[in-house]
């Protein structure tokens, strides 16, 4: 939808609403799915979050990314969440694949939890709970309200560290891989460029832009600014050892903000990531890229869209999985 159209239906403190209740969801999810079971679930949710909003600026990002993370591997099943102790299976799970380093908030989807299970118990599954607390994520940066179906079930097992890495993206992935990836899930190109617009929030460590900042050249992108680079290279030393290996870089300047600047960076040579800098190059993809830095609500509409998708992602219904009453622990 071009800026145009938007102008016309969008106000300053517009509520944004991505898709229509009256029709049936994807999935087998539902927008009415607790009014009858757990009828104040969102505004308990809300209200467990606000103040570890309020206390960690920084905790919107880690839900945000916990989500991503739970959703690319198995599915949005809250396998991410079961801890080792009480895995069933022999294998590390889920937390344990490498590119989980830096996954937070864990913690904070168990106490929601707690909250919800002391006014409807064995009703709300975690795997709803973990898109819930990252659309609260997503509004209270800053971004667009998004309505999402509910209804999704939580799995019995966690996959292995090694499945995990599999499946979850490398820092070194480019568009073409990330396009395919985005594809898999339903969202065209507008929504995929769109969902990479997450990095407008958080950091990013430093050992994942190691190869992009030293490695062969093969592996760098001219779409950096020489001074970014520079600056980069001060914050992230190619000596950096294992125990600087939690030093980051904000992802852009307003990190604790939902907006568009992830986009106005990338074109300025400021993308921290392959595939930031490649997105602006690309012709699939720098069309939009001009399109979300020079218009705010074509993003979140974007956004809100490819959100819902993801949340859509391997989700188990119906008689498939169960509903944990402990997030991190699996009864049998």
């Amino acid at each position: 939808m071009g800026s145009s159209t938007m102008s016309l239906i969008l106000t300053f403190l517009i509520t944004y609403s991505f898709a229509d209740a009256s029709k049936p969801s994807s999935k087998g999810l539902s927008f009415s799915f607790y009014n009858k079971t757990c009828p104040r679930l969102e505004d308990i949710v809300r209200d467990a979050l606000a103040p570890i909003f309020t206390n960690d600026p920084t905790s919107p990002a880690a839900l945000l990314r916990l989500m991503f993370h739970d959703c690319q591997v198995q599915g949005c099943d809250a396998s991410i969440l079961i801890d080792l102790s009480n895995s069933s299976s022999l294998t590390p799970p889920e937390m344990g694949a490498s590119k989980n380093f830096g996954i937070r908030k864990r913690e904070s989807i168990d106490m929601v939890k707690s909250r919800v299970e002391e006014e409807c118990p064995r009703q709300v599954s975690c795997a709803d709970l973990i898109v819930l607390a990252a659309r609260e994520a997503v509004e209270v940066s800053g971004g667009p309200r998004i309505r999402v179906p509910l209804g999704r079930r939580d799995s019995t097992t966690a996959s292995g560290s090694e499945t995990a890495d599999a499946s979850l993206p490398s820092a070194d992935t480019g568009v073409h891989d990330a396009l395919r990836l985005f594809n898999k899930l339903g969202m065209t190109t507008e929504e995929a460029v769109a969902i990479m617009g997450a990095h407008t929030l958080g950091v990013t460590h430093c050992l994942n832009i190691m190869n992009r900042l030293y490695g062969p050249l093969g592996d760098k992108t001219s779409n950096m600014n020489p001074e970014f680079e520079l600056a980069l290279k001060v914050i992230c030393p190619e000596s950096i050892t294992a125990i600087q290996n939690a030093s980051f870089v904000f992802n852009d300047p307003s990190a604790f903000i939902f907006d568009n600047w992830y986009y106005r960076n990338t074109m300025a040579g400021h993308g921290i990531l392959k595939i930031d800098a490649e997105l602006p190059l690309n012709p699939e993809t720098a069309a939009y890229v001009e399109q979300f830095a020079a218009h705010r609500e074509d993003f979140f509409q974007a956004f809100g869209s490819a959100f819902v998708k993801l949340s859509y992602a391997g989700v188990l219904t119906g008689n498939n999985g169960v509903v944990r009453s402990m997030c991190n622990f699996v009864e049998f």
